[in-house]
């Protein structure tokens, strides 16, 4: 049978081969063997239970606890000319009932249900009249007691298969399982370990980091302006630290969502479906959001405080780069983070599993501290024995320069003690840095020898820096009502001079992936079509394909179906309006050429000459005062394209008056817009605008701001 996969796989899938790993797991399905696979977040688990549901006759059954996932990934398989459906709470009885009845007529290859579903005694008896081959377990780790995310519900699993008449094989999938919990899966689920499919717990294409001592916010905030036109997912720890956080990204002006368990359900569904639908290009959540979602183009994680454990670490970082593309991992680590973790364990309803928990914790801490290769602790943490530094994580390429700063650290150290190791951080800044604040005068303390010693920094520098010193367990916290701090037994070293400090140079912050013109123009004509279609950008093409369209530049259906990630159902619903994106984008810039990255990953480029020469023709048509229009039909080029060299003269330096291309009576329009919408995105400032006013406008009207402000 499994000669049939791979022609399915190119039809409806339009990949040409398997991933490592997916063979292996297909085979094992198809030869009639119960499997277990565990494949990092991102490895192509889902192809493993979709390739064998189209071969064998009958309906797949996929038990799946995220109902959101369930919703995506049908939408995803719709698009892809599979039929598929899901059963969940979402449904009304009515609507449950309708599909039950065409999963009994065999109107589906793929049948999605939530585990709770299998406690009902009406549904087994609904499951026992289909045809069921294959029962795929999705994020098996749940049904051990050992995973992070226990399930009481996936322990009907079992019950249900041996209940049904033709016993269907199992092919349980996860990619968060220590050999523990895979031992665990395998005795409950019936699976030969023999039938054990590892592909390794790397994601080679996400870089791992972890920021200590630094200021948090400025770091995030600095980072998210170097990386506005990509995707990403902020974790913070608790609903009130997505609020605050959501407030302060909000009065930046950045396009964020957010997303907790202390919000309604229909505000969660409302934020997550804007950053589906690239509406909002942030996430900031607890760890409630995200295991539901199967958006392929994050582009980053960020951590904002340290979570309780690797299994959640990894699977939520692991939701960055599904695609395939590069993308970052980043953890801003604060001592205090795991006395935050701590509380949130301790409030935990079973008691028995806190010891448990504690060690986890420690862990995690553990992989914060270590100087070594983050993704190699990550696979040894996995139960991988064979490792090496990946050679690409924050530690491995950190080339920062040390500084020494053994003397301020004994200034605030000695601080701390004459001050009686009983006050928290910022009195203690306040202090070094000479503030007059009542409560430092009230407590006597401008009588200090060390009063004022650090008068040159701001109290928020040196707030900062004793952050650092507890990063390095020179100075420790003592909880309580309120958190006060003191000098630790290393830190006691660096007083009397035995040890020195280094602090390296702060973390600069970089972008993520490279400007590719090409690639912004047809992810607008991917966010058009799927905006029609009413499902997210990436169920219509992931950022992995509009990419391989970038490089290879197709201009015929033969060579559409080249393109990774195209199928013969996506190129007849999709294939002209993006062959003729290419095509008028090459029209414009007829020198436009590939440049390889040592990775062999296609990154392109507007060759510099033609650009320059083509755009500078039209800058001297401008300087003869024609109009946008004139220039256009005198150089047989579009007016959107005459318009583009325009915005990227005035990039250059050169002088555009674009006051002269929008009229007056949309000047306050457009600025009610733009404080109402933001900066960071067109299409929300176009649909607050009148249809006349053209994104042309906009931009030009943008870009009049920031030549003013």
């Amino acid at each position: 049978m499994f000669e049939k996969a791979l022609p399915l796989l190119n039809s409806y899938f339009g990949y040409s081969s398997f991933r490592n790993g997916q063979e292996q797991a297909i085979r094992s399905v198809l030869d009639g063997n119960n499997t277990i696979c565990v494949m990092p977040t991102g490895g192509g688990k889902s192809i493993c239970y979709q390739i064998p549901a189209l071969v064998l006759p009958g309906t797949t059954i996929v038990i799946s606890p995220l109902i959101s996932l369930m919703k995506d990934q049908v939408d995803a398989l719709i698009q892809a000319g599979i039929s598929a459906t899901f059963i969940n709470s979402s449904l009304s009885y009515s609507e449950a009932n309708e599909r039950i009845r065409d999963a009994k007529q065999g109107k589906y290859k793929l049948l999605y249900i939530a585990p709770e579903r299998l406690e009902s005694y009406d549904f087994i008896e609904d499951l026992k009249n289909m045809v069921i081959p294959l029962v795929a377990v999705d994020e098996a780790h749940c049904i051990s007691q050992w995973g992070h995310d226990f399930r009481p519900s996936y322990r009907h699993i079992q019950q249900m298969i041996n209940s049904l008449p033709q016993r269907p094989n199992v092919l349980a999938l996860t990619a968060t399982a220590t050999p523990r919990v895979r031992d665990d899966i395998c005795k409950l689920l019936n699976i030969d370990d023999r039938n054990t499919i590892i592909t390794g717990f790397e994601r080679e294409n996400l870089s791992f980091s972890v920021i200590k001592g630094q200021d948090r916010l400025k770091y995030m905030l600095d980072y998210l302006k170097k990386n506005e036109h990509e995707a990403g997912i902020i974790y913070a720890a608790t609903r009130k630290n997505v609020d605050q956080l959501y407030e302060k990204l909000k009065k930046e002006k950045i396009n964020v969502a957010r997303y907790h368990a202390g919000m309604s359900d229909i505000d969660r569904a409302r934020e997550q479906e804007r950053f589906l639908e690239d509406k909002a290009s942030v996430m900031i959540a607890t760890s409630a959001f995200g295991m539901g979602i199967d958006k392929s183009n994050i582009r980053y994680v960020v951590h904002y405080q340290m979570p309780k454990n690797m299994e959640s670490y990894y699977q939520e970082a692991g939701r960055a780069g599904r695609d395939g593309l590069e993308s970052e991992c980043i953890m801003l680590y604060s001592p205090q983070d795991v006395q935050v973790q701590r509380f949130l364990i301790d409030q935990s309803s079973d008691r028995s599993r806190i010891t448990q928990e504690l060690e986890k914790l420690q862990q995690m801490a553990d992989y914060c501290h270590t100087e070594n290769c983050l993704q190699e602790f990550i696979l040894k943490y996995f139960g991988e024995t064979e490792t090496k530094s990946c050679g690409r994580c924050g530690n491995c390429l950190d080339s920062r320069t040390s500084i020494d700063v053994t003397k301020e650290a004994q200034m605030v150290m000695s601080c701390v003690i004459r001050m009686g190791q009983r006050f928290g951080k910022n009195i203690t800044a306040q202090v070094l840095t000479g503030s007059k604040n009542k409560k430092v005068i009230d407590m006597g303390f401008e009588r200090l020898t060390t009063y004022g010693i650090m008068k040159d920094q701001g109290a928020k520098e040196v707030s900062d820096f004793i952050e650092f010193l507890i990063s390095q367990e020179l100075i420790a916290i003592e909880q309580g009502q309120f958190p006060t701090i003191y000098v630790s037994p290393k830190g006691k070293d660096v007083l009397l001079g035995k040890q020195p400090v280094f602090r390296r140079e702060a973390v600069k912050v970089k972008q993520v992936s490279k400007n590719d013109p090409l690639f912004e123009e047809l992810r607008d004509v991917r966010r058009r079509i799927a905006e029609t279609e009413k499902v997210p950008p990436f169920v219509i093409f992931s950022d992995a394909a509009i990419k391989d369209m970038s490089a290879k530049l197709p201009k015929t259906n033969e060579e559409f179906l080249q393109v990774s990630g195209v199928g013969e159902h996506k190129l007849k619903k999709y294939g002209l309006e993006f062959i003729q994106s290419i095509r008028a984008f090459l029209e414009a810039y007829p020198d436009y050429q590939s440049e390889c990255d040592s990775d062999s990953q296609a990154v392109k480029k507007p060759a510099k000459k033609a650009v320059r020469d083509s755009h500078l023709e039209t800058y001297s048509l401008y300087k003869n005062n024609l109009s946008p229009n004139d220039i256009a039909e005198k150089r047989e080029l579009s007016t959107k394209t005459v318009e583009e060299h325009l915005i990227l003269c005035a990039q250059q330096g050169m002088e555009v008056d674009f006051a002269k291309f929008i009229p007056d009576e949309y000047i306050p329009l457009l600025e009610k817009a733009v404080a109402e919408a933001g900066r960071n995105r067109l299409k929300p400032i176009k649909e607050l605008l009148p249809e006349e006013v053209s994104y042309f406008m906009i931009k030009a009207y943008l870009y009049f701001l920031s030549k003013n402000k």
